[in-house]
């Protein structure tokens, strides 16, 4: 494994806005009185909803790497604090999917908003094929995490 070189620099500097993104969503966490947990299942409600797909508990669950029980307990914390609910599926009535409140969307545009807008000032900054290299850096970087299991 190389120690040095201008990759090894870029694998450090990911690695760093990795650790400070870690300590931004603490800081959201903390501010608002929740869990960890409870932030990475709202970012992945809001990708989700995104995406227009509905989210099940077990889909969740299985996005956050929880059990069943771990998962009833963030949902369950979630919608005390009004952030989430649990409504019928739009495809399936017989199904309950988690629906994230326009309240937690908001609550996150105002924490993340500004970060959000310097990151995209910054990307404003690149042309397409600029942009194609990050988006395909940071993929690959996803893709290569994702199946670290």
């Amino acid at each position: 494994m190389p120690t040095e070189g201008p990759e090894m620099e870029i694998v450090h500097l990911l690695r760093a806005v990795t650790v400070e993104l870690g300590l931004h969503s603490a800081r959201f966490a903390n501010r608002n009185a929740m869990h960890p947990t409870d932030v990475r299942a709202l970012i992945a409600l809001m990708d989700a909803r995104r995406a227009g797909e509905e989210t099940t508990a077990g889909r969740l669950g299985g996005t956050l790497g929880l059990n069943s029980a771990g998962t009833t307990s963030v949902i369950d914390r979630l919608e005390r604090a009004g952030h989430v609910r649990r409504v019928r599926g739009r495809a399936d009535r017989r199904q309950v999917v988690v629906e994230v409140d326009d309240r937690a969307v908001a609550l996150g545009q105002e924490f993340f908003g500004p970060l959000i807008g310097r990151a995209v000032e910054l990307l404003r900054g690149y042309d397409e094929r600029e942009l194609a290299a990050v988006r395909g850096f940071l993929e690959g970087v996803h893709e290569a995490a994702a199946g670290e299991d």
